[in-house]
């Protein structure tokens, strides 16, 4: 199946975002510590075009610690460039994000540095809303599993004189790597309602079992690791009471049970990308 979503309220933002770039000072691109490759929204690149960029890998809870420290040395070096880590026990305040941005704004004009605007963007589900209410201290943003929550701009006070204007998530027209696609589906940042749930945990057990087939046998009772995916789902349907008429497994339901505990973090924690060597 190929993967594609591109509502039209994401077409608005984007022409939103170019209007409101031109008072920029510098961009915070939200990722996924899980995919930081496939999250980077390759539209939001050119819209940004030079001004300095602040990268946050976030829900690094859900990620493997080492390889996300790695992604962030990665995307540290690249020019005008800083990252960050958030995740439940490494928090990042907004003073953090004002010196950091401080520090880059400076690098091109000094005179900058006594106030400035920021705008945070990224692609649906990964999080911006939560950052936001984190640094507001009180909710500001509505937060949700499913993507595309936010639909418009806000403007929210950092400290005196800096401002953070936070934008809707947004992907681009045509996911030309599918294999980013399903990535990004089985994260939960495409809606089910836009993909084959059964589709995507698929995938997603074809990789598990391939890689991480221990986590699989310590969640899901299972003796034998050494199965196809349709085995798999067999002995979760069966362990999970989500078989159907004749005892034959119920796989939407099936694949929502494995779909969720890998985006809750039940399963462990995973990054399913690492940085280019």
């Amino acid at each position: 199946m190929a993967i594609s979503w591109y509502p039209g309220h994401m077409h608005k933002a984007s022409k939103e975002l170019v209007k409101v770039m031109h008072k920029t000072d510098a961009v915070i691109e939200v990722l996924d510590a899980r995919i930081p490759e496939s999250s980077s929204n390759p539209l939001l690149a050119n819209i940004r075009e030079q001004r300095p960029c602040i990268r946050i890998l976030n829900k690094a809870d859900l990620a493997d610690a080492e390889i996300t420290a790695a992604w962030a040395r990665h995307f540290s070096r690249l020019g005008n460039s800083e990252c960050l880590i958030n995740g439940r026990d490494t928090q990042i305040t907004k003073a953090d994000i004002v010196t950091v941005a401080k520090k880059l704004i400076g690098n091109t004009d000094e005179s900058l540095l006594i106030q400035g605007q920021l705008v945070i963007d990224g692609i649906p589900n990964v999080g911006k809303s939560s950052l936001l209410n984190q640094w507001a201290d009180r909710k500001l943003a509505r937060t949700g599993n499913e993507p595309a929550v936010t639909k418009g701009q806000q403007r929210v006070r950092l400290q005196e004189g800096w401002y953070l204007v936070d934008t809707p998530g947004m992907l681009w027209p045509k996911l030309e790597d599918q294999t980013s696609a399903y990535r990004l589906a089985v994260t939960g940042t495409i809606r089910n309602t836009a993909v084959e749930v059964a589709d995507i945990a698929w995938f997603l057990a074809e990789l598990l079992l391939a890689d991480y087939p221990d986590r699989l046998a310590a969640r899901y009772e299972l003796a034998n690791t050494s199965i196809d995916p349709e085995q798999f789902f067999n002995q979760l349907a069966k362990l999970r009471g989500s078989l159907g008429r004749g005892g034959i497994p119920d796989m939407n339901k099936t694949a929502e049970i494995l779909l969720n505990d890998f985006r809750s973090g039940k399963l462990g924690k995973f990054s399913l990308e690492v940085p280019p060597s």
